[in-house]
């Protein structure tokens, strides 16, 4: 069933708190590949949801600054940044067990050290693991547009969503998100200037920050002419 024929009311169920999901849990085909990788490293890289704060440095075995990623996809830019940033450590927040199991692969295969994964809701990771004023950045690269006009409150980027993403942030901690869809920038535009706590380090859209690799679908999407969106605020 394609994202446009399926009706959220009837599929989503609300998280504990109340919040919307911004995602359909599809039974997507698992590779046999992301399986056996998912199996062995989530062993060793997965962090389990808990209702309760977690000492990142303690995750990581090390003091480092902290991005968080909410939905990475199938994990190539995940990959591709932590490879490139050895000094950081990246938490990857995913609920799809194929894009789980890739990144997993993409891990193994890269020796990557600076890589954890939570597979589950990212709503519910930040407001009961990440402990305030602790996050050096978070990236939200090309979240569902969710395109339909009914179904805009589905989206990821709302208030309460950046407000309590912001209070994970420290002071002059970044949030970068990233869409294709130029109504969707809009809506970030809106929803991330409103936040008392952030400030645009742009006048409107960012130009792409270098550590941002352009993915294929981007690459395509640049030759026939479609639009790419950066938004980058700061923690005040």
């Amino acid at each position: 069933m394609s994202m446009d024929d399926t009706d959220p009311e009837n599929v989503y169920t609300a998280g504990r708190a109340g919040h919307i999901r911004s995602f359909v849990l599809r039974q997507g085909r698992v590779s046999n590949a992301q399986q056996r990788y998912h199996v062995e490293m989530m062993a060793r890289i997965g962090v389990p949801y808990r209702a309760g704060q977690v000492d990142l440095d303690a995750v990581f075995g090390r003091s480092a600054p902290k991005i968080l990623e909410i939905g990475f996809g199938m994990g190539e830019t995940s990959a591709t940044i932590a490879a490139a940033h050895p000094e950081n450590d990246y938490l990857g927040v995913e609920v799809h067990t194929p894009g789980v199991g890739s990144l997993c692969k993409l891990v193994a295969e890269g020796g990557l050290g600076n890589v954890r994964i939570v597979q589950h809701d990212a709503v519910e990771v930040l407001r009961d693991m990440i402990p305030p004023d602790t996050l050096a950045g978070a990236h939200i690269f090309f979240p569902d547009p969710w395109p339909k006009a009914r179904h805009h409150k589905r989206r990821l980027i709302q208030p309460p969503l950046v407000a309590l993403l912001a209070s994970r942030l420290r002071p002059g901690g970044y949030l970068h998100c990233a869409t294709d869809w130029e109504n969707y920038a809009e809506q970030m535009l809106a929803v991330l200037a409103a936040e008392p706590l952030l400030e645009n380090t742009a006048e409107r859209y960012a130009p792409r920050p270098e550590y941002r690799p352009l993915t294929k679908f981007e690459q395509r999407g640049l030759r026939l002419g479609h639009g790419i969106w950066d938004l980058v605020f700061r923690r005040r």
